[in-house]
């Protein structure tokens, strides 16, 4: 556990497994932290060096003065590929899947594959006002006011244990203690808020990105989670676009699970230890 900078941030990394092992990196989704992917690594560690780091201002990752973009997504996936050895295999979660595919569309030569956890995925994203740059130093602001009068320790786990029942079946592995020491931070709140207001502009670039740069012929795994959807019409929604992921390389394919829910870290560790295993032997 360290905090490295990358691309002028700095982020909080964990690594497990041998350094000369084909490397891992995992990014999680909004919200997400590197705890929550500890059933996956358990599985990875000894076949694979995996690196987990938490984006800037989540996790336990300190904030940037930066507005969340693709581009700067970007920059600091890369940055980790070098670091960790590229090329990398690419685990991601949720709203990370536009970073990782971003990565792989615009430095092919530093992707492996990728394993696309439940991806979100945008088909006609487009933004008429950018919002992100005006409203973050608002957020920010709100994150201060939070961690000063402490009410971030109170909202922020609450929020969590409201939340992660509705996306997971195991629930919570991580203690009350890192619990706290995470989803307390304003930072952290404040993180969240940002992100969730740059995600349309986020799908948004990479629409236009995939008119500019292809997508390399890599090995792509989709696990698409279908249980927590809310009905047949919004399955085949998800399930079609899911599949429209995996046809952006001639070596992608898609998983469905019909019974389980959006985090599939927590849940089905070992379907992504599967897909990974997939991704790193090319078959």
């Amino acid at each position: 556990m360290k905090l490295l900078e990358l691309a002028g941030s700095m982020v909080h990394v964990v690594t497990a497994g041998k350094p000369d092992n084909p490397p891992v990196v995992i990014s999680s989704g909004l919200g997400g932290a590197c705890f929550d992917w500890d059933p996956v690594v358990e599985l990875l560690r000894d076949d694979y060096r995996v690196i987990c780091f938490d984006r800037p201002g989540t996790g336990l990752s300190p904030s940037s003065r930066a507005t969340p973009s693709l581009r700067a997504a970007v920059r600091e996936l890369a940055a980790l590929a070098e670091w960790a050895g590229q090329p990398v295999t690419v685990i991601a979660h949720s709203m990370a899947a536009f970073q990782a595919e971003a990565l792989a569309r615009v430095h092919p030569e530093l992707v492996r594959g990728l394993v696309l956890v439940d991806p979100s995925f945008e088909p006609h994203a487009r933004v008429r006002l950018r919002l992100a740059n005006v409203l973050t130093p608002v957020y920010k602001l709100t994150g201060t006011v939070l961690e000063a009068t402490r009410l971030a320790r109170l909202i922020g786990p609450w929020a969590r244990r409201r939340i992660l029942p509705q996306v997971s079946r195991r629930g919570e592995i991580a203690t009350p203690q890192m619990v706290r020491r995470v989803y307390g931070r304003g930072a952290v709140l404040a993180s969240v808020l940002t992100e969730n207001q740059a995600y349309n502009e986020m799908a948004a670039d990479l629409a236009g990105l995939r008119l500019r740069r292809p997508f390399p012929e890599i090995p792509l795994v989709v696990l698409t989670a279908l249980g927590d959807l809310g009905g047949p019409e919004r399955e085949r929604f998800w399930a079609a676009g899911h599949a429209d992921l995996a046809a952006m390389s001639p070596r992608g394919r898609q998983v469905e699970l019909p019974d389980h829910l959006h985090m599939l870290q927590l849940d089905r560790p070992d379907e992504i230890a599967g897909a990974v295993a997939e991704v790193v032997s090319g078959t």
